[in-house]
C-alpha cells in the first residue's frame, strides 16, 4: 500500500506582522513550520503504516527551504519525502499548485500505484481548503473531506470506511480506494519521533523534482496557470466606537435587560416606532 502526504510549509501564523505601508506579509524573522492541519492528516497516515504496513511518501511544493518541512516529517516517521521546487511554480494559486502536486502525485505513482492521498483541511496563510479536492478531481480520486476518524480499511477488497463531520452530526462513509482524505484538526495527536527516524532524516537524500522531471505543463502552472491573483493583504482599520458603560437599576435579570432595551431604543430612536409598526401589522 502506498500513501502520499502533501504538506505545505508556512509561516508561523502566531508571529505574522503585515507592512504598514506595502500590506504584505513580513516573512522576514518569522519561522517557518508545517501547516498544523498537515500534521494531523501525516498522523493519520502513520497510523495507517503501523496498521496495515504501508509506504508513506511526503510531498511539499515550495522553495528549497521547505527541506526542513520534509525532514520534519521524516523524523516522525515517515518513508520517502519529494521536494516539488521550480522557480517556474513561483505565485502559483490553488489551481495551479494542485495541477503541479497531481503531476508529482501521478510520477509516484509509476513506481508504486498510490492508494491514499493525504492533505490538510486547509493551509493557515491561504485557508482555502481547494488543494487537496482539486488534487481528488484531476486524479479521479473519491474524496472524503472533514474526516474525524478511519474505522476500517479492507486491503483485500480495497475499502475504507470513515466518518466526516457535517453540519447535521457525523457521516458514516463507505468508498474505494484510491481516495483523498483530509483530516479534521484535533482528530489524533501527533506523536514525538523516534531517535532512529531522527537520524536517519538528518542523513535522508531528498528527491528533488522540478517542472520538467513531473512532465507538468509550464501554461498551468505558476503565474501563467493561476486565473486567481491576490491583489491586497491589510490589517483592518480599529474600530472608533468605544464600548458604554450600561447602569442597571439592579443586578436581577429584568433590571439589566430594561436597561439594555432603554440604551438601544435611545441610540436607534426610530427603533421603537419600528417595531410597534411591525407588530400592528401582525409582522
Amino acid at each position: 500500500m502506498h500513501i502520499v502526504v502533501c504538506i505545505k510549509q508556512v509561516p508561523d501564523s502566531a508571529q505574522i506582522r503585515i507592512h504598514p505601508v506595502t500590506n504584505t506579509i513580513m516573512r522576514q524573522g518569522v519561522p517557518a513550520i508545517i501547516n498544523p492541519f498537515d500534521l494531523f492528516s501525516l498522523e493519520e497516515a502513520l497510523r495507517l503504516k503501523d496498521k496495515v504496513g504501508a509506504r508513506v511518501t511526503v510531498l511539499t511544493m515550495g522553495p528549497p527551504m521547505a527541506e526542513a518541512s520534509l525532514r520534519k516529517a521524516l523524523s516522525l516517521g515517515a518513508d520517502d519525502a519529494v521536494l516539488l521546487t521550480d522557480r517556474k511554480f513561483a505565485g502559483s494559486d490553488t489551481l495551479a499548485t494542485s495541477y503541479a502536486l497531481t503531476s508529482a502525485i501521478q510520477k509516484l505513482a509509476e513506481e508504486q500505484p498510490v492508494d491514499i492521498v493525504f492533505c490538510g483541511k486547509q493551509t493557515v496563510d491561504g485557508d482555502t481548503a481547494q488543494v487537496g479536492p482539486g488534487i481528488a478531481t484531476r486524479l479521479g480520486f473519491e474524496q472524503l473531506t472533514y474526516i474525524t476518524k478511519i474505522e476500517d480499511l479492507n486491503l483485500a477488497s480495497k475499502e475504507i470506511v470513515v466518518q466526516r463531520r457535517s453540519e447535521g452530526g457525523v457521516q458514516v462513509l463507505k468508498t474505494k480506494l484510491p481516495c483523498m482524505i483530509t483530516m479534521l484538526e484535533g482528530t489524533n495527536t501527533i506523536r514525538f519521533g523516534k531517535m532512529d527516524d531522527m537520524f536517519r532524516a538528518a542523513r535522508y537524500e531528498l528527491k528533488t523534482w522540478s517542472r520538467d522531471f513531473t512532465g507538468a505543463e509550464e501554461a498551468k502552472v505558476g503565474l501563467k496557470g493561476s486565473p486567481t491573483v491576490v491583489s491586497k493583504v491589510f490589517v483592518p482599520k480599529p474600530r472608533a466606537e468605544k464600548a458604554v458603560m450600561i447602569q442597571a437599576d439592579g443586578t436581577s435579570p429584568d433590571a439589566l435587560a430594561a436597561a439594555a432595551l432603554d440604551a438601544i431604543f435611545a441610540a436607534q430612536p426610530k427603533l421603537a416606532d419600528d417595531l410597534l409598526a411591525r407588530a400592528a401589522a401582525g409582522l
